[in-house]
């Protein structure tokens, strides 16, 4: 019995191994996009602002080209979860950049226990004095 306790044990952490080192094991692109275990097998991560405009993560509202690329900004880019959601209700949604950024924002909202109003769901909430 104990035998097999510590066979278990030895492939339990073994497979715990290859998950945490997983971006270091030499395996093919194609084999890892299969194996992956990320949500959106295809999306491809945005590093600069250069690479968000192009990829259509921009509005005449929302203008990084302008506020951003032009004016030399240091920072990387923008958030990479919140653009990455942005784009996959743009996809799913089938909505404009500026669309898909309301939708994010209602949803975040709700999910704080706030309406799209901006007023908070709380029935204890004081709201006016």
């Amino acid at each position: 019995m104990l035998f097999y306790v510590s066979i278990f044990a030895f492939v339990a952490l073994l497979l715990l191994l290859l998950y945490r080192y997983r971006t270091y094991l030499p395996v093919s692109e194609r084999l890892r996009a299969i194996i992956s275990l990320h949500p959106s097998r295809n999306y491809a991560p945005l590093s600069t602002f250069a690479d968000q405009a192009a990829a259509g993560v921009t509005s005449s509202t929302f203008d990084i080209e302008a506020d951003n690329i032009f004016q030399g900004d240091a920072r990387v880019g923008l958030d990479e979860q919140g653009t990455r959601e942005v784009m996959e209700i743009m996809r799913r949604e089938n909505v404009n950049f500026d669309q898909a950024r309301l939708i994010r924002h209602h949803r975040h909202l709700a999910a704080n226990g706030i309406d799209p109003s901006g007023m908070p769901l709380d029935a204890k909430a004081v709201t006016r004095l």
